[in-house]
């Protein structure tokens, strides 16, 4: 039952989105009941050990055979996961023009399942494998195929789900794990396709997200402690063109003395609520 407050607030964001779309931006906080770990706490603390970061991933073979044994073994959860009903919301909601466009920091593809389209995805996806030799990507699936044909003995080997597929797997079966070739070329340097800590979003991309916010009305966040740089610019952005920045999320958020506007609630609740009234 959401108290008289959460109510209120939420006229408020419907009178702000009325008469115009916002766009709006969502992280993990919109996945985790979808079965997806988020890295923070509701202070914004990243949670356990610090993920893997992108020159430690290029610059050490054994790295590379870490991160594919533990990812092996989570990339069936995420595949699995399915939309729940804030994805499911926002692409109504899209579908009826009542946001502008969606961008993401997530990269399960869930919106593009809910069936949102135009999803700028800031930090790309897991559903894709890039080579680093060839530039050639690859479908995760087929690449999951090859590594457990190539790996069986980590077959019913069960590891605590981490975010963004990754878990945690104890060292002793990452010594004889066989990393994946890429298909195309044979090269040895296959990532996913996805921004890892210390790379940078695309340029193209944060671009495309620039301009989504500056042509919006104003920007709504959902589910996102803002702690990442590339979504807290946009963020900024926003309140530099004197629009209104807006949030739907549980605890701690980096633009907290920015924002007109904070809900402290679960977004797969209070996202219907909203569409409710924009739709009444």
């Amino acid at each position: 039952m959401l108290d008289s407050m959460i109510h209120d607030q939420l006229d408020r964001l419907h009178q702000h989105m009325a008469d115009q779309p916002f766009a709006v931006l969502t992280g993990a906080g919109i996945s985790t009941p979808s079965g997806i770990p988020d890295y923070r706490d509701n202070q914004g603390v990243r949670r356990g050990r610090q993920p893997m970061m992108y020159q430690e991933f290029l610059s050490a073979p054994e790295s590379r055979r870490r991160y594919w044994a533990r990812a092996m073994l989570g990339w069936p959860r995420v595949r699995q996961a399915q939309p729940n009903v804030a994805h499911d919301t926002l692409a109504s909601l899209q579908g009826t023009r009542q946001i502008s466009g969606l961008i993401t920091q997530n990269v399960d593809t869930l919106h593009d399942q809910a069936g949102s389209h135009d999803v700028i995805e800031l930090h790309g996806s897991l559903h894709r494998v890039l080579c680093l030799d060839c530039g050639r990507r690859s479908e995760r699936d087929s690449i999951q195929r090859l590594m457990e044909t190539q790996n069986p003995y980590l077959a019913g080997v069960d590891a605590v789900q981490a975010p963004d597929g990754d878990t945690l797997l104890d060292p002793a079966f990452e010594a004889r794990f066989q990393v994946p070739h890429c298909p195309h070329c044979a090269g040895e340097r296959m990532k996913p396709d996805v921004v890892f800590f210390g790379e940078n979003v695309a340029q193209a991309t944060a671009a495309k997200a620039m301009t989504v916010v500056e042509q919006a009305a104003g920007l709504l966040v959902v589910g996102s402690s803002l702690m990442a740089y590339s979504a807290f610019r946009l963020c900024r952005a926003v309140v530099d063109q004197g629009k209104p920045l807006i949030a739907i999320n549980l605890g701690k958020t980096r633009a907290d003395e920015i924002l007109d506007l904070k809900i402290e609630g679960a977004c797969e609740q209070l996202l219907p609520l909203l569409a409710e009234r924009l739709t009444s």
